[in-house]
């Protein structure tokens, strides 16, 4: 991939819209449908590194209420021809095709490996990375990623499973896994960043999840960044083609 003079790709993660309420949430998406705007001037492509939503479930024909102004956005951004990645997060985890289909965008459910400009990156959202939080793991595994209990889920009504989903993502019963927080050279993504260092020399690992904003030179040629998050950062990270930064937006 190439990016070409004057252009950029941007990063942001973790939106968590419809937290903690719906009133809150509107103000936050908003913001983020300006931030949308205000990039779209010279992005090449936009990277999504999950969590936009708190709680995501597609039904076969219905999808959570709400939402329509990002959604919006995110399809006339992905019409006029930039590309747009979801990466799912531990909390929109239960996306099908609705992403591809109506707005146009491409989904992606595991970490992935991208060349730009010669440059090496390795982009995920970062939940289940690196030692630790096994009781997660295995909740994503034989639970949250399993195929018979999402087929189970779908045949309960709407009314009640979106509710239920809100209940289990807002109290941290099921999809939230422990985040990252505490000293940064001893995180569990940067643990996992350096383990992938002694096989793959990536120049850049970008991820979200902690909601914490870091940037961590791993050594001369290597930087890991975190987005932090949209609901009290409002950060994001810019590559002009040469340089990977962290930014704050400020409406």
């Amino acid at each position: 991939m190439k990016v070409t003079e004057g252009k950029k790709i941007y990063f942001a993660s973790d939106n968590h819209l419809g937290l903690p309420n719906s009133k809150s949430s509107l103000l936050r998406e908003k913001k983020f449908v300006k931030w949308l705007d205000f990039i779209k001037e010279d992005a090449h492509s936009i990277y999504l590194l999950g969590d936009l939503f708190d709680f995501w479930f597609e039904y076969k024909t219905v999808v959570p209420k709400g939402f329509v102004r990002v959604l919006g956005k995110i399809a006339e951004i992905s019409d006029s021809g930039i590309p747009i990645y979801f990466f799912t997060g531990n909390h929109d985890m239960w996306v099908n095709d609705y992403f591809q289909k109506e707005l146009g965008i491409k989904v992606i459910t595991e970490p992935e490996e991208f060349e730009i400009n010669d440059k090496s990156f390795l982009i995920g959202h970062g939940d289940g990375l690196g030692p630790g939080d096994i009781s997660y793991k295995l909740m994503k595994k034989y639970v949250t990623n399993n195929k018979f209990f999402k087929w189970c889920f779908n045949w309960v009504h709407p009314d009640i499973g979106v509710k239920l989903g809100q209940f289990l993502s807002r109290e941290k019963k099921i999809m939230s896994a422990k985040k990252d927080i505490g000293d940064i050279e001893n995180q569990w993504l940067t643990q996992y960043c350096r383990k992938k260092l002694e096989t793959n020399n990536y120049n850049y690992f970008i991820f979200g999840h902690s909601h914490i904003p870091v940037e961590l030179n791993l050594n001369s040629e290597s930087k890991y960044i975190n987005l932090g998050d949209w609901i009290s950062h409002f950060s994001y990270a810019q590559f002009d083609g040469r340089e990977l930064t962290l930014k704050k937006y400020e409406a």
